[in-house]
């Protein structure tokens, strides 16, 4: 028997599989369009990186933790990488929508907050899995990397993509201007990045940067990648899949609640 709502008639229960499923259609099918900009070119700019620091830097660092400089900052290119492109896919959608004035599109359907929030997701999620195994594949050939815990890195990287791409959709919202998401991006998400220990391990840091680190949730998927692919970590695993999965958790909420009450999108 069918589900009755405010708004029509949802299928199969109380879930409206179809609406969802085009949504998350929609949304994979944007980026993929542009598969040249969204997919090639952050392989591109992480071989650059890669190529750089070879050249500048790694034939006189040495061995980071045991292994090779290239080897260990190869897995944190690859997560930053990942929760950039997870961040931009939700965050474009979003806010191009809000600018354009179509956002309405998407909320007349009979979907809930939780549904949009899973089909937005999914795009972004589906982004980071298939700009990490492009950059996994390229790092295997070119620097003979195997991941030595392949469904640990998988979970890690889903993870990471849920969460960047959880606050993707928080900035589009709250922001009501592309500056203003460009700003978000540029002072919020780029720093956080960088300062999370992708290409330096945070036992060389000074006891109060290293405390403040830890603070930092994208260290925990950071870290979480490198032991992945190459088996060794700055931190404790359960406490940085734990810090993880609590992060995306509360991103996530947010994320619900502003779709929910209609914030700052809904006139």
């Amino acid at each position: 028997m069918q589900n009755q709502t405010d708004f029509g008639v949802r299928r199969f229960g109380r879930v409206n599989w179809l609406g969802l499923f085009t949504l998350a259609q929609r949304e994979v099918r944007r980026f993929w369009k542009v598969k040249t900009q969204t997919i090639l070119a952050p392989l591109v700019t992480a071989g650059l990186f890669l190529l750089i620091f070879s050249i500048a830097i790694g034939p006189y660092r040495g061995e980071v933790m045991g292994v090779p400089f290239m080897t260990f900052i190869a897995p944190g290119l690859l997560m930053m990488t990942v929760i950039q492109n997870s961040f931009a896919n939700t965050s474009s959608s979003i806010s191009t929508a809000k600018v354009q004035g179509n956002i309405v599109d998407t909320l007349m359907p009979p979907l809930s907050a939780t549904e949009l929030i899973l089909g937005y997701l999914t795009g972004g999620i589906m982004r980071g899995l298939l700009v990490a195994l492009a950059i996994a594949v390229g790092l295997a050939l070119v620097l003979g990397i195997v991941p030595q815990y392949p469904l640990l890195l998988l979970l890690y990287v889903v993870v990471g993509s849920t969460f960047l791409g959880g606050l993707g959709i928080v900035a589009a919202i709250f922001a009501t201007r592309f500056d203003q998401l460009a700003a978000i991006s540029n002072f919020v998400i780029t720093p956080l990045a960088f300062l999370s220990g992708t290409f330096y391990s945070v036992q060389s840091l000074p006891p109060i940067l290293n405390t403040i680190t830890h603070l930092n949730p994208i260290f925990y998927l950071i870290d979480g990648v490198r032991f992945g692919m190459i088996g060794v970590s700055d931190s404790s695993i359960v406490l940085g899949l734990t810090v993880s999965f609590c992060s995306a958790l509360a991103v996530g909420l947010l994320a619900w609640w502003m779709l929910k009450t209609g914030y700052r999108i809904k006139a």
